[in-house]
């Protein structure tokens, strides 16, 4: 019996980041969690800034970070279009935690609403690179 698996695109507005097949693929979408495999229930979801895991047939995995964008499955196809993404492994994780305390010392001074939305989506974003490229780490050791 042939393995079943599935056709996995994330592209950025700037390139396609990755291209190639799946055996699961799991998100952070705006309503929690998601992990996708062959044969899901078509869907269209927002995604939040978080990482994206992608299970290859090989059993090695991938990761790469999203600052966002909106996730498209269908039954053997899922299409990820992020606003930004990147490998975990491109992830300059130290400018990532000077971001993420940049943001902290912004929304501790709670200068304004404006600022203050700016700074939890920078927050958000800091976060989710740093834990994408911890996670890479905790896999290759």
């Amino acid at each position: 019996m042939a393995e079943v698996t599935l056709r996995i695109e994330i592209v950025s507005a700037e390139r396609e980041i990755f291209s190639g097949q799946a055996e699961m693929v799991f998100v952070t979408g705006i309503l929690g969690d998601l992990g996708i495999a062959p044969g899901h229930a078509p869907l269209i979801t927002a995604l939040k800034p978080g990482n994206v895991r992608v299970q290859l047939p090989d059993q090695k995995e991938e990761i790469f970070y999203v600052s966002g964008g909106m996730l498209e499955v269908q039954p053997y196809i899922v299409t990820v279009l992020a606003d930004t993404a990147e490998r975990a492994a491109d992830i300059d994780e130290a400018a990532a935690i000077e971001a993420k305390e940049r943001a902290e010392k912004m929304l501790a001074e709670k200068v304004s609403t404006v600022d203050f939305a700016k700074a939890s989506v920078e927050l958000a974003e800091a976060v989710a690179q740093i834990q994408a490229a911890q996670k890479l780490k905790k896999r290759l050791k």
